[in-house]
């Protein structure tokens, strides 16, 4: 039986917001250590201002409020605020304050509460990579800007349902980076990423907006005593997360990145990425060897689980949920052993188009960018110039030789046109003539 195409991609369950202070298994002196410095960093005294600076519920915040008053760190300004509600505000006793400046010099967070990691891991779990289902539909949908054959199509299915990591390979040029971000725009759904996690009292941020691509902006009714919101709000629900890297990428940024100066963590690029894409394109060009970097990546790959340290040198576990594609214009087995070719759970080809799908990419390129075709250019490109190379076609020559083309037409002042001279114009620029240059 067919699912209908909507039905592909699996409705992800947003994070329940906590009811009460138990809710949040946190320690209680975190909690309230990150209320005092927010009110004192933030200067808010409204519990509807302190709730929306923390991202807790009111009466979650009010709880911390309370207790915070009986430890003589907050006292009640006495007045109502007609402008919010007629609510009591708050601030910080001198004790308060005292506290507040004791708790920074530990560590510099405040604001948003974390998650704690093991219930993070549960979200995790309902909204993983491994729950998409995308259709043949969608695949083709999100690439339909790229000339692919069916039989690439077919491969490619697969392995972005099940969630696994893809090695793709071949000549550069053909595309292996426009078919890794297609890969992630066939995505459509909604992930929930925490704003930061805590482990053993550590805080670790994760939310980046570099990184993170924020769903919708979040508008509250002023006029409303209750924040309406369906999930929980330490959370920020985001179009599922991509991280590219390339030549840059070294293996101590997959690494927990310790500010000594806030004595806080920042969440490396595949914790940041969970739920979505890690791609790393170039492997080969990286100052690491490509077998150490997939060496760092074997426990992930195959248990579903990476191994972190802190400063202390203590290493807990964290969930791997993230679907990893390698690209590479060498030969997996020139830069990988055999045991390392396991662990990457598909290898896929991306070669160069054949002389129709060539013609056609062309076609489309030119008709894009305002070009008209000419027959005579075009048998004078596949008779004349392709020969010199042995008829190696390639995806990115197309858009290549049109530019060009384009660009000696502005600059010679005539209309965008296509001759025998302009394409041998064009093509003087594809290639570096090999040879010897005195010095």
């Amino acid at each position: 039986m067919n699912m209908p195409m909507e039905a592909a991609a699996t409705t992800v369950i947003a994070p329940p917001a906590p009811k009460r202070l138990e809710d949040m298994q946190l320690p209680i002196v975190m909690m309230r250590d990150i209320l005092l410095k927010t009110m004192f960093r933030k200067n808010v005294d409204m519990v509807s201002e302190v709730a929306h600076a923390i991202c807790l519920p009111r009466a979650v915040t009010q709880e911390l409020i309370d207790m915070a008053r009986e430890q003589k760190f907050l006292e009640a300004t006495g007045t109502l605020n007609a402008n919010s509600g007629n609510e009591m505000g708050y601030q910080l006793t001198d004790l308060g304050k005292t506290r507040a400046q004791d708790a920074l010099s530990q560590s510099e967070y405040y604001g948003a509460m974390p998650v704690p990691l093991h219930v993070y891991g549960e979200q995790i779990k309902r909204q993983s990579i491994r729950n998409i289902q995308i259709s043949r539909e969608q695949l083709t949908g999100a690439m339909g800007h790229l000339i692919l054959p069916d039989s690439l199509l077919d491969h490619l299915g697969p392995a972005v349902s099940a969630g696994r990591s893809i090695l793709m390979y071949g000549p550069p040029g053909n595309g292996k980076s426009s078919i890794s971000n297609g890969i992630r725009d066939a995505m459509g759904d909604k992930v929930y990423v925490p704003r930061a996690i805590e482990y053993a009292g550590q805080v670790i941020t994760v939310y980046d907006p570099i990184v993170h691509s924020k769903a919708e902006s979040e508008v509250d009714d002023p006029n409303s005593l209750r924040r309406r919101r369906s999930f929980d709000t330490r959370y920020v629900r985001c179009d599922r997360p991509t991280v590219i890297t390339g030549g840059e990428l070294t293996l101590d940024m997959l690494d927990l990145v310790y500010n000594p100066t806030a004595r806080t963590y920042q969440a490396p690029l595949q914790l940041k990425a969970a739920g979505g894409i890690f791609i790393v394109d170039d492997l080969g060009r990286q100052q690491e060897p490509p077998q150490a970097l997939v060496n760092r990546w074997i426990v992930p790959l195959e248990e579903s689980r990476d191994i972190l340290a802190l400063q202390s040198g203590e290493k807990f576990e964290t969930p791997f949920d993230t679907l990893v594609i390698f690209s590479t214009n060498f030969h997996p087995n020139e830069i990988f052993d055999q045991a390392a070719l396991r662990r990457i759970f598909f290898k896929i080809k991306i070669d160069g188009p054949d002389q129709e799908d060539f013609l056609k990419i062309f076609a489309m390129v030119a008709r894009k960018k305002g070009i008209p075709l000419d027959e005579t250019a075009l048998v004078h490109l596949l008779q004349k110039k392709y020969p010199t190379i042995d008829n190696i076609y390639a995806n990115y020559q197309p858009v290549f030789l049109i530019d060009q083309m384009i660009s000696i037409c502005e600059f010679e002042g005539i209309p965008y046109q296509m001759t025998p001279d302009l394409i041998d114009r064009a093509w003087a620029n594809m290639f570096v003539k090999d040879e010897h240059i005195v010095k």
